[in-house]
């Protein structure tokens, strides 16, 4: 048995990229199988969350016909921040890394994103945000985590449309789209499902920014919960990365999303140009209306939505989307 090179969406900037991965020890557990029903379903999920990490493991990038070495962090985890020439392509560019054992090479393929010269970026929330998960019920989230597949897990109307045109904005060129990134506290294990549920979905592609990996069972009964400091960290990274970019960010009132977003806005007070907050319950939240009343003085226009269609009308309505 060999080990396992998993590879994430990367992304780059003028200066830098940045690509990230994991390595994990053999096993003969199975990967994720994404049409297996009810228990086996559950089953596959739960074996997400038991592969183990491969700590110091050495890893190559191949970029621009230079070899660059690292190794894995204590958790299996790796990533190259890496100097780039300014006359680098745009879009979605492949890259590359390998590992060697017992004198066998082990390769993966991935993309980062180097977005066209443009104005807008994307940061969005994923589960009750596009994904329908039911986080503020934490055992039905549980439930329809374990025992519904890929295909059985609902995503909310409009919301592809709303996505796709935001990918699109201000773009002339078909070939081009807006920076999209989806930030989550969710961990690493789920990464290949996140990414096949927004392909079946024609969401747009889109750089995913995750919770480190969990190899334990006990940590699979807490996944998607705890501190959301993570992602704060990682929003103010993207706009920190991006400063030219002007930033459209969507969550949900299930969690933490209106208070992140509103300190990210009073950080970044020039570049957050509107913020989208989806009801996930029967009414709307005073705490929550009243964090997006605090935004529109700051000159951040706010949307807090039940119907992905009120967001569309909203995008149309401030002139992001056509």
């Amino acid at each position: 048995m060999k080990p396992i090179l998993k590879l994430y969406r990367g992304y780059a900037n003028e200066q830098e990229l940045i690509v990230m991965g994991h390595v994990f020890k053999p096993t003969t557990l199975e990967e994720y199988n994404f049409q297996k029903k009810n228990l086996k379903n559950a089953t596959s999920v739960i074996k997400m969350f038991q592969m183990k990490t491969q700590a110091n493991a050495d890893v190559y990038l191949e970029l621009n016909g230079s070899k660059i070495h690292t190794k894995t962090l204590d958790d299996g985890y790796f990533k190259f921040c890496i100097p780039l020439d300014p006359s680098s392509n745009y879009g979605w560019i492949d890259y590359e890394v390998s590992m060697t054992y017992e004198k066998e090479t082990i390769i993966k393929k991935e993309s980062y994103i180097r977005p066209h010269k443009g104005n807008l970026g994307i940061i969005s929330d994923i589960d009750d945000t596009f994904l329908v998960s039911y986080t503020f019920n934490p055992l039905l989230k549980l439930y329809v985590l374990l025992f519904k597949n890929i295909n059985k897990r609902k995503i909310y109307d409009d919301v592809v449309t709303h996505y796709q045109a935001l990918s699109t904005a201000g773009r002339n060129n078909e070939s081009e789209f807006n920076a999209f990134f989806y930030v989550s506290s969710s961990e690493w294990n789920l990464y290949r499902f996140i990414i096949n549920f927004t392909a079946i979905h024609k969401l747009p592609k889109a750089v995913l920014l995750l919770k480190d990996i969990k190899s334990s069972l006990t940590d699979f009964f807490m996944t998607g919960r705890g501190g959301h400091n993570h992602k704060f960290e990682k929003i103010k990274h993207i706009l920190e990365f991006y400063p030219n970019l002007e930033y459209v960010l969507l969550g949900d009132d299930s969690q933490h999303d209106p208070y992140l977003y509103e300190s990210i806005c009073k950080i970044f007070p020039v570049t957050v140009k509107a913020v989208y907050i989806r009801q996930t319950g029967s009414s709307k939240k005073e705490k929550v209306a009243s964090v997006l009343n605090n935004l529109t003085s700051l000159n951040v226009a706010v949307c807090y939505f039940k119907e992905s269609s009120e967001a569309i009308s909203h995008s149309k309505s401030i002139g992001i989307i056509n």
